[in-house]
């Protein structure tokens, strides 16, 4: 065969052109690109990717050791530096015998906290000297640039000792007030748990843990938080109760109640988040922010996360919020359509019966008294 039809570079090109998210690659059909949450196929004079097109697009850009990866095991994540400081996470696997690809941008640029509209109650938490703060949601719902983000923010202001394990590393962090170090599983550090175990060892400020996959990390990373260091980590939970469900979820039965207790002590808050089309174009995302007050302490020790939903919607002068009014505020706003809030939403019924309700104007007056009061506080966090 006379090489591929086309090149990687026009196609990692015509991605950063149309400002997608992912461009997908697989046998059968032309390549495709995510742009604002949609799959589009991309026009290419008729193009239809062949096995063997595959097959070289792979072998442009993998190292040998994820090409070996791939043999073994199906598949191998890595990043790629594309020109002009572009970096793409990517995913190579097998499907059908056939060689597949999808490729992640990686902004990059730091977003601010404003341009990302992340809660308040972030910065007060994130400059704590101890504790576990941990970040969830969905793959694809932003986690990694929330992070991205805290990292600089302490990175920008504060003197630490910064340690990230990450899978692959996305975002390069240059050394300005603190010091970071950036450790890549499987090249620098064979896994998350030894990654933490050696960084205890390395005079860390903050260790960011960039997946609690298993048990083994779970315990280490709860071990770094109670020892004096700020921990952070990412799961693929939605919403705060649920998120100390499955950390304590992890463990066996007869260890589960030291784990609460654990988890009680060093875990300082959640922020779970969801990525959804914004109007007229993009993306933005919404939030959950749970902060862990004495109370809630008590909740998760005492084994009643059921009740954590209600605290996180009664501590707002804490910056809490539940993420179901965070969609509900975005819909409010016309910045989301009906449809895509409710895909989101952790309980779709109740806020279709919200919303309903504020389409037949009955929002004010039947959230009693404080109804108004509600309003200006949520008028006033959208505003920072």
């Amino acid at each position: 065969m006379a090489g591929p039809k086309v090149s990687m570079e026009k196609l990692l090109a015509t991605v950063i052109q149309l400002k997608a998210s992912d461009l997908h690659i697989s046998v059968g059909q032309p390549p495709v690109v995510r742009h604002q949450g949609r799959m589009k196929k991309l026009d290419l004079g008729g193009l239809i990717l062949e096995n063997d097109d595959t097959t070289s697009l792979m072998k442009s850009i993998t190292p040998d050791r994820c090409q070996q990866e791939l043999q073994s095991k199906g598949g191998a994540d890595f990043a790629i530096e594309y020109i002009d400081g572009y970096r793409f996470r990517v995913a190579v696997f097998k499907q059908k015998g056939t060689i597949g690809m999808v490729m992640r941008r990686i902004p990059s640029q730091f977003l601010t906290f404003e341009q990302l509209r992340t809660p308040e109650a972030i910065r007060s938490l994130i400059i704590r000297p101890r504790g576990l703060f941990l970040v969830t949601g969905p793959t694809g719902s932003g986690k990694t640039t929330s992070l991205a983000s805290m990292i600089n923010f302490i990175n920008d202001n504060y003197d630490r000792h910064i340690i990230t394990l990450e899978d692959p590393i996305e975002y390069f962090h240059k050394h300005k007030k603190s010091t970071v170090n950036q450790r890549e599983i499987g090249i620098d550090v064979p896994d998350f748990k030894e990654g933490i175990r050696r960084a205890l060892r390395m005079d860390p400020d903050v260790i960011l843990v960039g997946e609690m996959r298993d048990l083994e990390t779970i315990r280490a990373a709860l071990e770094a938080a109670e020892t004096g260091h700020l921990v952070f980590g990412t799961l693929h939970t939605s919403g705060a109760a649920s998120t100390v469900d499955r950390v304590v979820t992890v463990f066996p039965e007869n260890e589960q109640d030291q784990i609460r207790t654990q988890l009680a002590g060093s875990l300082i808050g959640v922020l779970s988040q969801a990525l959804l089309p914004k109007k007229p174009e993009g993306l933005i995302a919404a939030y959950e922010m749970m902060v862990v007050t004495p109370a809630i302490k008590n909740l998760i020790r005492e084994n009643k996360t059921y009740r954590i939903d209600s605290s996180v919607q009664t501590g707002r002068k804490h910056g809490m919020f539940l993420l179901d009014d965070a969609l509900f505020r975005l819909w409010r706003d016309d910045m989301c359509e009906k449809e895509e809030v409710l895909l989101k939403s952790s309980k779709p019924s109740d806020l279709a019966a919200k919303i309903a309700q504020a389409e037949r104007g009955l929002d004010d007056d039947d959230e009693g008294g404080d109804g108004d009061e509600d309003e200006e506080e949520e008028e006033d966090d959208d505003d920072k």
